[in-house]
Parts: structure tokens; C-alpha cells; sequence
């Protein structure tokens, strides 16, 4: 009797399963089974060059609205003379701390909009989400071109910020999944080599076009470039991300249909799931549609990020990483903005712009590259990541405060080169350290938290308070020294990792 009442209670599971592939599939559906599905167009090197050229792409943007072409100077009086200003700070008439705040606008997009990507990418998949951050940024992007006064341009740089919040959250972690085993640091240091190259590029195209055409048509190139990833964000078939599971069975109704649920036993050793499971279907479908349903959906999710959260913070290992990481894009951010301006002012460059951009192109490609070839060949470990990190800090530290001691442009170029070869040799074991030291469910929050972080303690203060104190002491060289000097707490926090 109770092997027949056992074969009864899989019987009726199997057919509570069957209606509910009926109700989401739709009418059409069969119910007899799924025809197989077809692989995705993405092999992993296309997967990884896609998302390179968008990044570099996010980061042209950053080094177009801080080039002299686009970014402009003030207008100014001297000796009875008046010049009209050009660029962004001419046509809307800023000052060096508007001019910063500007350059920092779109973090404030990209920090709130971060940490709700890395939420929904438990109930959304997670490539769709790029593809919809990528939609917001081309449309901001252009917008960026029709502002007509500080406040309109600064609420582009927002939306910017947030179409950007998706793919920084979401790529790394797709990245790390496909990547050969031998080869994860490197892979992740030819993602992250865009951002240099990006920024460099961007101090040219932004200096070319600006200085040919208009500061307005930097931006509308920008968007028409990166439109072609948008529509392929939505019509390829996407990706599924390790640790996350989105498919039609499970979507709605969650762990009722799971292959892991663990059924409920009678004293008698009888299965009971059967009844919970058509009980359970009962119950939600009557729902779906209600307000009620929905929020309680949204407090859920709350509940879910703040577990994460919490357990996120007790990882020392990641909160170490990231504390360096912060001082080190604080410092890194302020040269991005800053730094075709003072090199200009210091040295005289005659086009401070292509100088900058080669330097940082070169360097860039190099250093990050030889970052993560080099984590690969020493073993990718945590322990030795924070050793590269440490040592490459503390050498780049050094020649790039011993660049701007020179007073002549000869000693400058190397001794700065140099500097951002090692500096840039961070960016693969850093964020090698940020996936791995975390389980695979949060990585994205973890990519999502670490960016937040270095934004909003690093880069997003940065670029405003250098602006305000070279407004007070009128020397870029004290400004660019003082800068430097704060690399030193980079060393220190990634030095201190290796013996958490």
C-alpha cells in the first residue's frame, strides 16, 4: 500500500510540474518536454572581446570629457585683454571645483544603480541587465551633447553613471566563468587593460574632434559607437552566470519545482510534497498580478541584500582589498582628470593631451597586461596577488613623485612612464582578489560593492578636492605631489593583505 500511495505522490509531482511549464510556456507549449536549445552565439574570446571594446568604450568617455578639447578652459582677463573660454568650462563658464564636480557626476549614477544590478541579477539574467545599462548610456551619452547649462550636463553625467552600473558589475564575473583555468588573471588583465587605453584614447579623440569639429559631436560619436553592443545585448540569446540559475520552471514559482527540495516526511515515512506542491501553485497564482505580491517581493529582496551584505563585510580579505583599492583610485581618478592640465602648466607640453594619452596608452596595455601574465605564471593565489599588488604599488609610488621633481620635461616622461607601468600592473590581481575571495553567488555584489567603494570614497572626491586645492595654492607641482603621496596607503592596506 504505501509504494503505491509513494508511485501516487511522484505521479501527481510530476503533473503539478507539467501545469506549470504549461502556464509559463504559454498555450503553444508542449508539455511533453523542452526541444533542445540552440548554444549561444558568444564563444568565450568573443564573449571576452565584446566586453573589452565596451569597456574601453566606458572609458574613452572618461578620458573625452577631461581632454582639453572637450573639457575646455575659462575665459580670462589679463592686461585690459579678455580671451573667450572653449570647450564645456568656456561655453558654461566653470570654475576648477564645477569642472571637478562634473567630472565626478556620473559616479553618483553608477553608485546607486550598482548594488540594485548585482540584486536583480538573482531574478533577472544578468546579460539582458547589461544590455539595459547599455541602452541608458547610449541615450545619456548623446544627451551629454544637447546640455545647454551645468545643471543639464551634470544630470547626462548621472545617467551615464547609471548605464554604466550594470556592465561593471555583471562583465567581470562572465569573464572568470569562461575563461580558461590557467589563464583567469590574464584574461581579467586584458578586460581591465581597456581602462587605460580607453581613457587614452579618449584624451585624443576627445582633443581631435573638439578641437575640429565641436566638443558636442565627442559625445554623439560615443553613443553611435556603442549602439551596435545595445541591440546585441538584447537579441543574442544571453548567458547564464555561475552561482545563478534563470530558466521558465523555476522563474515564478522559485524552490517549489528546484531538483533540490526536500520533500516533507508523514511518522510513516510517506512523502507529503505532493499536496504542498499544487497547495503552493494555488496560492500563487492568484498573486502574481497584486500590489501585495509585489512588495512583498521588494522587501524580500531587501532582506536577501542585506544577508549578503553582512556576509560580504565579513570577509577581511576583501575588505583589505578593497581600502587599497580606494586610496588607489583616488589617486588614479585625479590623474585621469587632472592630469593633462597640469602637465600643461608644469612643463609647457604643447599638446598635453596626446603626450598624456600615449604615456598612459603605452603604460597602460603594458603594465596591465604584465600584471596579470605575471600572476599566472607566480600561481594565481590570493597570497601572491597581494604581494604583486604591494610591491608594484610602493615602486610606482616612487617614480611617480620622483617624476614630478623634475623640472625638466626629459626627466618627467620617464620617470612618470615607469610609474604607471607598475601602478597599472595592479588592476588584474585586484580584481582577481575581489572575485575569489568571496563564493561564486556574490561576486557580482562583490564587483558591485568594490566599485560603489572606490568610487565614492576614491575617484568621487578626488578630482573635486584637487580642483579646490589648486585653486588655493595656484602650483600644479605641490598639487600633483601631494596627490602621489596618498599611493603610500594603497601599499600599506594591500601590504598588511598578505597576512590576513
Amino acid at each position: 500500500v504505501e509504494g503505491k500511495q509513494v508511485e501516487a505522490a511522484s505521479a501527481a509531482q510530476a503533473m503539478a510540474v507539467t501545469v506549470v511549464r504549461d502556464i509559463e510556456a504559454g498555450p503553444e507549449a508542449s508539455t511533453s518536454g523542452f526541444a533542445e536549445e540552440k548554444p549561444s552565439w558568444f564563444t568565450p574570446k568573443r564573449l571576452l572581446v565584446m566586453f573589452c571594446i565596451i569597456n574601453m568604450l566606458n572609458y574613452v568617455d572618461r578620458g573625452v570629457i577631461a581632454s582639453n578639447g572637450v573639457n575646455g578652459s575659462r575665459g580670462s582677463c589679463s592686461g585690459g585683454t579678455c580671451s573667450s573660454g572653449s570647450g564645456i568650462q568656456g561655453d558654461f563658464n566653470l570654475s576648477n571645483f564645477e569642472d571637478g564636480v562634473l567630472s565626478s557626476a556620473f559616479m553618483v549614477g553608477l553608485l546607486v544603480a550598482s548594488p540594485i544590478f548585482a540584486s536583480l541579477a538573482k531574478i533577472h539574467n544578468p546579460f539582458r541587465l547589461i544590455g539595459v545599462g547599455l541602452l541608458v548610456w547610449t541615450i545619456a551619452t548623446a544627451g551629454c551633447g544637447c546640455s545647454f547649462d551645468f545643471w543639464s550636463i551634470t544630470i547626462c553625467r548621472m545617467l551615464v553613471g547609471v548605464g554604466e552600473a550594470s556592465f561593471i558589475s555583471l562583465a567581470a564575473p562572465f569573464i572568470d566563468d569562461n575563461a580558461p583555468a590557467a589563464q583567469k588573471t590574464a584574461w581579467l588583465a586584458m578586460f581591465y587593460m581597456c581602462i587605460p587605453t580607453g581613457i587614452a584614447l579618449g584624451y585624443v579623440y576627445g582633443g581631435l574632434v573638439g578641437g575640429h569639429l565641436h566638443w558636442r559631436a565627442a559625445f554623439w560619436g560615443e553613443s553611435i559607437l556603442m549602439l551596435p553592443f545595445v541591440i546585441l545585448g538584447f537579441v543574442i540569446k544571453p548567458l547564464e552566470l555561475k552561482g545563478f540559475t534563470h530558466n521558465k520552471k523555476t522563474k515564478e514559482y522559485g524552490p517549489m519545482l528546484s531538483p533540490e527540495l526536500q520533500d516533507e516526511t508523514s511518522n510513516n515515512g510517506i512523502k507529503q510534497g505532493v499536496p504542498a506542491i499544487v497547495e503552493g501553485l494555488a496560492e500563487k497564482l492568484p498573486e502574481k498580478s497584486s500590489l501585495s505580491s509585489f512588495g512583498k517581493k521588494v522587501m524580500i529582496e531587501i532582506h536577501h541584500f542585506g544577508k549578503d551584505m553582512k556576509e560580504l563585510l565579513q570577509e577581511r580579505v576583501y575588505v583589505v582589498n578593497v581600502a587599497g583599492y580606494i586610496f588607489y583610485n583616488f589617486v588614479i581618478g585625479a590623474y585621469s582628470y587632472w592630469g593633462p592640465k597640469a602637465g600643461q602648466d608644469i612643463y609647457h607640453m604643447a599638446s598635453a593631451d596626446l603626450m598624456f594619452g600615449g604615456i598612459t596608452i603605452v603604460c597602460g596595455i603594458f603594465g596591465t597586461l604584465a600584471g596579470g601574465f605575471i600572476l599566472d605564471k607566480i600561481d594565481s593565489t590570493i597570497s601572491n596577488a597581494f604581494k604583486l599588488l604591494s610591491g608594484a604599488t610602493f615602486l610606482g609610488a616612487i617614480f611617480c613623485f620622483g617624476a614630478f621633481c623634475f623640472k625638466s620635461l626629459y626627466g618627467f616622461i620617464p620617470f612618470f612612464s615607469v610609474g604607471e607601468l607598475l601602478v597599472f600592473a595592479t588592476q588584474a590581481p585586484v580584481n582577481y582578489i575581489c572575485l575569489h575571495s568571496v563564493k561564486p553567488s556574490l561576486r557580482p555584489l562583490s564587483m558591485a560593492m568594490s566599485t560603489v567603494s572606490i568610487h565614492i570614497l576614491g575617484d568621487v572626491p578626488s578630482s573635486p578636492i584637487v580642483g579646490f586645492i589648486q585653486d588655493k595654492i595656484h602650483n600644479w607641482r605641490t598639487t600633483a605631489l601631494l596627490l602621489t603621496s596618498i599611493l603610500i596607503g594603497a601599499f600599506v592596506c594591500w601590504f598588511c593583505g598578505m597576512f590576513s
